[in-house]
């Protein structure tokens, strides 16, 4: 699965998910750049890939503005010359706003929406026309379980991850013909290093969560970096269009089974 000369941007690439995508991407021959509003841990994050003998690079960006988006792509073009790899990993803490269609207020709807789904159609816009003057390319579009399964009080966050499921289709159909494959994950409850600091002061409350999931485990960031290192590769040159699952079977429990399941846990191993 040898990247080499190939070009990655991988967005909210300082933490979790896509910092563990961006190391793996870059070993396995990449140049990646790590596109992130935490721009000290970006290029934390990039100066650990080159230590280990990869090639990266950081740029600080805000993906609620457009030219900024644009900015990350032309440093790609700048530096390497042309971009085989957009993977939109971007997050920010208000796209989990709760709230109904009632009770959200319509300026928190805009600002998640920014990110949830203005951002991967902007990354795409100007991505694109390079992927198709080198002959095609990949984007890999990060939405969740959350877009086919929903909680309560989470309409914005639900709908935009419905919709970048939807995005990606269309993105799929639009730009086959140019030979530029376009997919989504769908990640489980992923533990990153900030939810490791959470789950540190409830352990059994993790023990209690990793018991929805069939493989009896909550997911890593390096079970998604995986997923996304594989539908970047030749290996799935034939895969486009696809929502991918990765999420340790959760969603696809009968409910009511699960419930008696966790009752019967939660009897045998009370919390304090």
């Amino acid at each position: 699965m040898s990247f080499q000369q190939k070009v990655a941007i991988v967005t909210g690439g300082a933490w979790g998910i896509g910092a563990e995508t961006a190391r793996k991407l870059a070993s396995e021959g990449a140049n990646v750049l790590i596109a992130d509003k935490d721009y000290e841990a970006a290029k934390e994050n990039a100066q650990q890939i080159e230590n280990n003998g990869g090639s990266a690079q950081a740029i600080q960006i805000d993906l609620s503005v457009s030219e900024q988006i644009k900015l990350m792509i032309d440093t790609a073009i700048n530096e390497w010359g042309h971009i085989d790899f957009l993977v939109q990993n971007g997050y920010r803490d208000d796209v989990l706003n709760r709230g109904s269609a009632v009770t959200l207020e319509e300026e928190r709807w805009d600002s998640a929406m920014d990110v949830l789904t203005k951002a991967l159609f902007i990354g795409a816009k100007h991505a694109i026309p390079h992927m198709q003057s080198n002959g095609g390319g990949v984007i890999i579009n990060i939405a969740s379980v959350h877009g086919i399964l929903v909680e309560t009080n989470r309409l914005v966050y639900e709908a935009g991850k419905a919709a970048v499921i939807a995005m990606t289709k269309q993105m799929a159909v639009d730009f086959g013909p140019s030979n530029i494959r376009v997919n989504c994950i769908l990640p489980g409850h992923i533990v990153t290093e900030r939810l490791q600091e959470r789950w540190n002061k409830e352990p059994k409350m993790l023990d209690f969560f990793a018991k929805q999931y069939p493989l009896g485990r909550v997911g890593i960031p390096a079970d998604i970096a995986n997923a996304i290192t594989f539908l970047c590769s030749d290996n799935a040159a034939f895969i486009t269009g696809h929502p991918l699952v990765v999420d340790g079977g959760l969603t696809i429990q009968l409910q009511e089974e699960l419930t008696v399941q966790l009752g019967k846990y939660a009897q045998e191993n009370p919390f304090d």
